[in-house]
């Protein structure tokens, strides 16, 4: 049965998650969750079988749970990407209302299970409007942790453009299939308001999640994930403490200065066609800080640090693409020697700047 299914691989990413080295935070809540998911499955499968009548103490456990679903999501993809709170105590305020039903629920607990199994059985008698104010606060709850979650992986988009030259080692696929997968659940729960759907979307959720998590290796490996690695490497950090610099800008003749070497680099030294090059990497060949730098190419070429390198690599291919000598290789071999690490962003980018293919503009140029 698909509920099985979807314990059982709750449990096996729980498992493989625990037994990983080097465990991050991020894995941590990412454990929690899905011991949740587990959790919530478990009782959702005892409800439909009759099972929970053996266990009345289990009767209400439920209606915190999916409370707790959508701030799970929010802890992982904000630790990943580095935008946790940094108030230990403001973190904590997202369990607040999970915890005030837990508390409102506790006379419920301790009643005899006879009565228990009573109140359940008449679709939750005396219990009506709680339900009612419980539900909205789910829909709520949903709606709310989707969008954040969104938003912070949108926000890490732009960042990871100001910080890295490739962007295709960053993979943000997975943080966007658990926002869209816990988004597409919470679709079911608000339009449809079937728990048997509701329920076999989750299970289907959880399996994905370990058929796409098991594909994303380092997930379950000893090393972080790409976007966590990145996030707390330096070139990420550099933004968090921009704040100390916001107020000391390069005078105009410095940034005419560093300016020129910026260009003396790109146009001789060719520092463009490091296909891992940095924000942070650039800046200290230049001896500067990282956020001078920024204020250099933003003044100067109002690009992203993506954009300008990534112009200089286009205008690198074109100029192999035209030497005779060069005509024996194939054009993602001259993309690679121009600084581009793979045949996707170079022809995305190629066609952004040119407005043609690499392949129809070299065509034209043999026209």
């Amino acid at each position: 049965m698909i509920f099985i299914a979807g314990i059982s691989i709750a449990l096996f990413i729980s498992a493989l998650l625990l037994s990983k080295s080097n465990k991050s935070s991020a894995d941590y809540i990412l454990v929690v969750w899905m011991l949740l998911n587990a959790f919530h499955l478990t009782l959702f499968y005892f409800i439909i079988n009759g099972t929970i009548y053996s266990y009345p103490f289990l009767i209400g456990l439920v209606f915190p749970l999916p409370l707790l679903h959508g701030v799970l999501l929010y802890f992982y993809v904000s630790l990943v990407t580095n935008q946790f709170p940094k108030n230990k105590w403001v973190a904590a305020l997202h369990f607040i209302p999970s915890m005030i039903t837990l508390l409102y629920l506790i006379p419920f607990f301790l009643l005899p299970a006879a009565q228990k199994i009573e109140i359940f059985q008449n679709q939750g008698k005396d219990y009506q409007r709680f339900q009612q104010i419980l539900l909205m606060a789910v829909f709520l709850s949903g709606i709310i942790y989707v969008i954040w979650s969104s938003v912070i992986l949108n926000n890490h988009k732009k960042r990871i453009r100001h910080q890295f030259s490739s962007v295709e080692k960053i993979n943000l696929n997975w943080l966007r299939f658990l926002t869209y997968g816990l988004g597409l659940i919470w679709t079911l729960v608000i339009f449809v308001q079937n728990d048997f759907v509701i329920f076999i979307g989750v299970s289907v959720f959880v399996i994905l999640i370990g058929f796409f998590g098991i594909q994303q290796t380092n997930i379950f490996a000893g090393q972080p994930l790409p976007d966590k690695k990145l996030a707390q490497s330096p070139d990420i950090t550099e933004i968090e403490q921009k704040e100390k610099y916001a107020t000391a800008k390069l005078s105009d003749e410095k940034l005419e200065t560093y300016y020129t070497l910026l260009k003396k680099l790109m146009r001789e030294e060719k520092v463009y066609t490091d296909a891992e090059l940095s924000l942070s990497q650039l800046a200290a060949k230049m001896e500067i800080h990282p956020n001078y730098l920024s204020q250099i190419i933003n003044s100067k070429e109002q690009k992203t640090f993506y954009d300008l390198i990534n112009t200089y690599r286009v205008e690198e291919f074109i100029r192999l693409s035209r030497l005779p000598n060069n005509q024996q290789f194939t054009l993602l071999s001259l993309a690679y020697e121009a600084g581009f690490n793979s045949k996707s962003s170079f022809n995305r980018y190629f066609k952004k700047i040119t407005g043609q293919t690499p392949s129809q503009y070299v065509k034209t140029q043999k026209v």
